[in-house]
């Protein structure tokens, strides 16, 4: 491998916000690991890498489950032996309903890949950053606007998203010895097939149901990038891209 070679793992990689910066990293010149659950989606966004860029490598995880994230990591070692970014992106949502009538399932199945997933990630990469020669390394997790303010309904996927930002702060105050930077970034509206029902009308604060505006997913991607290629004596520790009409100051 040569010694310029950057290497990325995205996890969530198969579809939307994942592909995207996937393929911004892959276009920028990384070797990037694609990781999902979904084997044919991953294999898909490899499928879609430009040939002036780097490398992918697909390889099929659920970081929900431990001994899935370990395997991944251990395979990352083997192939290049270090690691220099992590977007921590996986996550999932539930359907829109009130709290009382959330199922236990419903609530444990957002909690272990949002939230438990990124943890087991950011946990392994730390361990490989830690050792690697250079040492240090990059991790940024995916947040929300739904980090800093809830959307109705929406309490599973709420609560990970603020506890991501608390993850990002130990993270970065954890890795900080180690030339281990932490970053999160909260995107709001962005293009996905997840957010097209946006454009027929999404229930707000005050009971109303309201069409949102959205951006194209290549500003998530072209964030992400500025990101992963700051030096690793700078950081962005929060960075917020969204649409610019949606709302959220003063929302609802």
């Amino acid at each position: 491998m040569n010694s310029n070679t950057r290497i990325a793992l995205v996890t969530g990689a198969g579809s939307g916000i994942g592909r995207a910066a996937a393929l911004g990293l892959q276009a920028a010149g990384y070797t990037v690991v694609l990781a999902g659950r979904r084997e044919s989606e991953i294999a898909k966004t490899a499928s879609l890498a430009v040939p002036s860029g780097g490398p992918t490598l697909a390889i099929p995880t659920d970081v929900s489950q431990p001994n899935s994230v370990k395997a991944l990591f251990a395979r990352i070692e083997e192939s290049f032996g270090r690691l220099d970014v992590l977007f921590n992106n996986a996550g999932i949502n539930v359907p829109a309903i009130p709290m009382d009538e959330l199922t236990y399932e419903q609530w444990s199945s957002v909690v272990g890949v949002n939230l438990t997933g990124s943890f087991l990630c950011a946990q392994e990469a730390m361990r490989t950053m830690k050792k690697q020669d250079p040492k240090g390394g990059r991790i940024i997790n995916n947040g929300s606007i739904s980090a800093y303010t809830p959307r109705p309904n929406s309490a599973p996927y709420t609560c990970t998203k603020h506890a991501i930002t608390g993850l990002t702060k130990c993270l970065s105050l954890d890795g900080r010895p180690w030339d281990i930077a932490a970053s999160q970034i909260d995107i709001g509206n962005a293009a996905t097939e997840l957010t097209e029902r946006m454009a027929a009308g999404v229930l707000q604060s005050d009971g109303s149901l309201k069409p949102e505006p959205r951006m194209n997913l290549k500003h998530v991607a072209d964030a992400v990038v500025f990101m992963a290629n700051l030096p690793l004596d700078a950081n962005v520790m929060f960075m917020n891209v969204m649409a610019t009409k949606m709302p959220f100051a003063g929302r609802g």
